[in-house]
């Protein structure tokens, strides 16, 4: 058995409703919304990088303190 969890139907459902609509939004093109997707994840991992860098550099100056219990 695997050990992953087995997602749940209704989130599955969810899903699947989601990218139909996104398919019908782009006239029944499916490029276009791989495409939409794509450009999306490119600009959070973007966003995230520079965020990782702003609390990196925050640290290094002393902003955050670790809590020592």
């Amino acid at each position: 058995m695997s050990s992953r969890p087995q997602p749940n139907t209704r989130d599955a459902d969810g899903l699947e409703a989601a990218v139909d609509q996104a398919i019908a939004a782009c006239g029944g093109d499916m490029r276009s919304p791989i495409r939409a997707l794509i450009v999306a994840n490119e600009f959070l991992e973007s966003e995230v990088s520079e965020l990782m860098k702003a609390v990196s550099h925050a640290y290094a100056r002393g902003r955050f303190h670790t809590y020592s219990g």
